[in-house]
Parts: structure tokens; C-alpha cells; sequence
């Protein structure tokens, strides 16, 4: 089993920065897709970005803001946001897979078995 944990989100002001990180604890040497989704209030989980084996893959709303990297050696993934905007408010979950997916596949929540507890971004006008 793999355990994952966000590090604590926060309330940042429209045009900050906040950086999250995702921890993997247990079976993690075989995590090949480690990516972010999010989810704010009312509306369904929508992909953030994914690291899918040596390729990675943003939504369009974060290209250019958001970055997506992991260090395999401590077993974590990271989202760097920039220019943060107050759409941007959701809770961010970190999601995870031990095998690669198919481009098209990884936009979406349901190929993703393992799952963080979530952690909030509020980004304030």
C-alpha cells in the first residue's frame, strides 16, 4: 500500500506564491505517475498536473504558473504555484499510480489509486 501526505496549504494573497509538497510512504518505489488535482467548492476534482514517468503534463488554467517536480529520492512530489489567482482556491490533492498512463488517461481522476487527505489553497483578492 502507499500512504501520501500533503504538507498544510494556506491563505496567500492574489499575485503570491505557495509551494506544496507530497510525501509517499510505503510500497513507493514503484509510484511511476505522481501528480496534483484539485477540487473547489461546488465543482468536481479537475486535474492540476501529473509527472507520468519521464513526462509531464499541466492543466491550461496553470501552464506557465504552476510547476510539478519530484525528487525520487525522498520519495516526494512538489507544485510550486505562482501568480497564484483567487480561481485558484480549491482543495489540492495529491494523487498517485503505480504504473504509467496513456497521455490521454492522465487528465483524469479515476485512473489514480492512491490518494492524499488534501490540503487547502485559498488565494484571497
Amino acid at each position: 500500500q502507499v500512504q501520501l501526505v500533503e504538507s498544510e496549504g494556506g491563505l496567500v494573497q492574489a499575485g503570491g506564491s505557495l509551494r506544496l509538497s507530497c510525501a509517499a510512504s510505503g510500497r513507493t518505489f514503484t509510484l511511476y505517475t505522481m501528480g496534483w488535482f484539485r477540487q473547489a467548492p461546488g465543482k468536481e476534482r479537475e486535474f492540476v498536473a501529473t509527472k507520468n514517468g519521464v513526462n509531464t503534463y499541466y492543466a491550461d488554467s496553470v501552464k506557465g504558473r504552476f510547476t510539478i517536480s519530484r525528487d525520487n529520492a525522498k520519495n516526494t512530489v512538489y507544485l510550486q504555484m505562482n501568480s497564484l489567482k483567487p480561481e485558484d482556491t480549491a482543495v489540492y490533492y495529491c494523487a498517485a499510480l503505480q504504473r504509467t498512463l496513456y497521455s490521454g488517461d492522465v487528465y483524469s481522476s479515476s485512473k489514480y489509486d492512491y490518494w492524499g487527505q488534501g490540503t487547502q489553497v485559498t488565494v484571497s483578492s
